[in-house]
């Protein structure tokens, strides 16, 4: 065997190694952080599968079985307060390469890639074989040439860019709707704050308690966090248990109708469960759809609101409506995570991919030789992750949307003077203690000039006053 046959063989070799090394590989499921000796140790778990960027940046906080306190809580929110958000560029074309055995996509599609690349070596070591042992004939038989995979590449390129682009906008989709959430709940709040005196401070903190568990409530509507047989053995037989009743799926019999419900045990320490009194609490786990009870309890909150000078039926109109502005965001969450997209098409597309990517071989096997495996084991890995990328963001709520941050967001921005440090800094907006309006008049403009409120009604007369210009004689001539 030649020097250079030998060398294609090694390489061959090594790619399978690699790709074996590859799919053995774990994503990261749990680091634990240590702000500081004085916070409580937060261990963030993440979701096995997802992608390295969404992973980093997703955590779930989980909590030790000690008594939550605000302070505490307040610590695992202003640990997350900013994300850092990482964006990669042309730079970074060195750390994408080496982190490549990494890779979540990779892990995901190791099974189709791992069998085209053996599948692609077998049919290159056979067509080989048939030219060293005389064959030419049934080697010849094996090509089929470039032109009948030149012809279906388009296609198979237009089935992957239409699925790709529907999942990418249900992902925008599942954006703005959380983004609309976080920018309600921040109108509410701050409608609650200004009319304080007329909501009342008890109610303003029903209100806000409310504001700042539905993002946690709706993410678990979406995406359930039940605890896991070990943790359900530790808290069972304790009074911080709380037993939600999930809905079970209706099974259809000739003619009779079954319901039911299974049973999701949660921690009532941890958030969103310590922000309600335990008689909510029995009444919230027991709804099934538990956001839509949440906007439910804040529009019966409103109403009980009293008229007064300052607050009219248009202030609870206004607050009303977008507490009906939350009620469809449900909706929309609801309509992105129950629906995907057509089993028809994502069938069709996932099978015209296979029996290309299985084909390929014999078309360029007369030109590549022994670099058939690994030439089309890397085609294949490029095709079928843009449609195992197309299949991550096609339900957004899954890993590919950090719902977590942006319900702490929302926690941190709602629950101010409830106890909550992050909050404070913006109570005092509506608060004008050790304020006089004399202050003002002590700030300088944009060039550092200090001007008193004299000074400045002074200079509006002066250019107020213009000057009347002349007037000339009928017979003067200008020139």
């Amino acid at each position: 065997m030649a020097p250079i046959t030998k060398m294609i063989l090694t390489i061959q070799l090594s790619c399978l190694l690699l790709l074996l090394a590859a799919s053995k590989v774990q994503p990261f499921q749990s680091v634990k952080i240590r702000p500081s000796p004085s916070r409580r140790e937060v261990t963030l778990s993440y979701s096995t599968g997802s992608d390295p960027i969404a992973v980093s940046s997703s955590p779930t906080l989980s909590t030790a079985p000690s008594p939550f306190s605000a302070e505490d809580l307040d610590n695992q929110i202003d640990t997350y307060a900013d994300p850092n958000d990482k964006r990669y560029s042309a730079s970074d074309w060195a750390h994408n390469m080496l982190s490549l055995p990494y890779s979540t996509i990779l892990h995901e599609i190791r099974g189709p890639v791992g069998w085209i690349t053996a599948w692609s070596t077998l049919v290159s070591l056979t067509y080989k074989m048939c030219q060293w042992n005389g064959m030419q004939s049934l080697a010849q038989k094996m090509c089929l040439g470039p032109t009948p995979h030149s012809l279906i590449a388009s296609s198979i390129g237009l089935l992957l860019v239409f699925r790709t682009n529907s999942a990418y906008q249900r992902f925008t989709e599942g954006r703005k709707t959380w983004e609309q959430i976080l920018n309600t709940c921040r109108d509410i709040t701050r409608m609650t704050s200004v009319y304080e005196h007329n909501v009342g401070l008890k109610r303003k903190q029903r209100i806000q308690r409310l504001l700042a568990a539905f993002p946690y409530v709706l993410q678990h509507h979406i995406q359930p966090r039940c605890l896991d047989h070990s943790q359900c053995k530790e808290l069972e037989c304790s009074p911080h248990v709380l037993v939600l009743n999930e809905p079970r799926s209706i099974s259809i019999s000739h003619v009779k109708k079954r319901g039911g419900s299974r049973e999701c045990w949660v921690d009532k320490r941890a958030l969103p469960w310590c922000l309600l009194p335990d008689p909510v609490l029995s009444k919230l786990g027991n709804s099934h759809n538990r956001p839509l009870w949440v906007t439910d309890r804040l529009s019966l909150e409103i109403t009980e609101i009293k008229y007064d000078d300052n607050f009219t039926s248009r202030e609870r109109l206004e607050l009303l409506k977008h507490t009906n502005t939350l009620s469809k965001c449900i909706g929309h969450c609801e309509r992105i995570h129950q629906t995907a997209v057509p089993l028809n098409y994502a069938r069709h597309a996932l099978r015209s991919l296979t029996l290309w990517s299985f084909t390929l071989p014999f078309g360029v096997v007369d030109k590549l030789g022994l670099l058939t495996g690994p030439v089309v084991g890397i085609v294949a890995w490029l095709m079928y992750g843009v449609y195992e990328i197309g299949h991550r963001i096609e339900d957004p709520f899954q890993g590919s949307l950090r719902l977590t941050d942006l319900c702490n967001a929302i926690y941190r921005d709602v629950m101010f003077g409830d106890r909550n440090q992050a909050g404070m800094r913006r109570q005092s907006a509506f608060r004008k203690d050790f304020e006089k309006e004399s202050d003002w008049d002590r700030v300088g403009d944009a060039f550092g000039v200090c001007r008193t409120e004299k000074e400045i009604l002074e200079g509006m007369l002066e250019q107020e006053t213009v000057e009347e210009p002349e007037l000339l004689p009928d017979d003067a001539v200008q020139i």
